[in-house]
């Protein structure tokens, strides 16, 4: 490798400092690589030109994992006293780039851990002007091809004082921020004349979610940008604008 390809020492520093706090983070980690671009130079203005964070099966709350995380942002502002203390912290929020790939059997680990049900509230769905409570008990995915993704799940549907359990199973082909999501089918038991506004109801709030130009995790603004399916596979491709470093 030629030698101005070599990180410099206040590169190192950097990367070891960001490496560290992602650690710290982390259940567990089969991979964890930062790579920083600067200079001594643009430290003491506070500047870094690029960060990149790679890893492979990375945990969080014991049972999310990841089996692979690219995120790439580029120039940075920081503050360079932290630096001199082992920390890397934002002076102003930067943009990245990041590409997340799940497996089928890591994500459906994750929708029914703990920490996921504990961040999925019942939430309020609006049938024919009327307004139920859908409260989630457990859910399943299958990535059988490239273009579709299959869920089950059981639900609790809270009519007013009257309350039912519901099963359900959908195939739905994911789109993007240009394009629509298409339902191929939907089925819902045990509920006769039901499925249809369920349907129509769940899938409209689906693309809330979906369609939704930011949503938060950890204080970082996130925004799906692509999703490529896999058999047995998600990879995620996503825009963020980052607020904090790990530290």
């Amino acid at each position: 490798m030629c030698q101005e390809n070599q990180p410099n020492l206040e590169e190192k520093v950097i990367s070891a400092a960001i490496e560290m706090g992602l650690s710290n983070q982390l259940d567990s980690a089969e991979n964890i690589d930062v790579d920083v671009r600067t200079n001594l130079a643009d430290i003491v203005q506070g500047k870094a030109h690029s960060v990149s964070v790679s890893g492979q099966g990375l945990v969080v709350e014991k049972d999310v994992r990841l089996q692979e995380m690219e995120i790439q942002t580029n120039r940075i502002a920081i503050n360079p006293l932290s630096v001199l203390f082992g920390e890397v912290e934002l002076s102003q929020p930067t943009d990245a780039s990041a590409r997340i790939v799940l497996s089928e059997v890591d994500i459906n680990r994750a929708l029914n851990s703990d920490y996921v049900r504990r961040q999925m509230q019942p939430f309020e769905l609006n049938m024919d002007g009327q307004i139920v409570t859908l409260e989630m008990q457990k859910m399943g995915i299958q990535l059988p091809d490239v273009n579709s993704i299959a869920f089950n799940g059981s639900t609790i549907l809270h009519e007013g004082e009257n309350k039912r359990s519901l099963n359900f199973q959908a195939v739905i082909h994911p789109g993007t921020i240009f394009e629509p999501l298409f339902v191929e089918s939907f089925q819902c038991t045990p509920a006769p004349g039901i499925s249809l506004q369920f349907a129509v109801a769940l899938m409209q709030k689906l693309k809330e979610l979906v369609f939704s130009p930011y949503f938060l995790i950890n204080g970082t603004a996130v925004r799906v940008q692509k999703m490529q399916l896999e058999k047995g596979r998600l990879t995620i491709h996503s825009t963020a604008k980052i607020t904090e470093l790990p530290s």
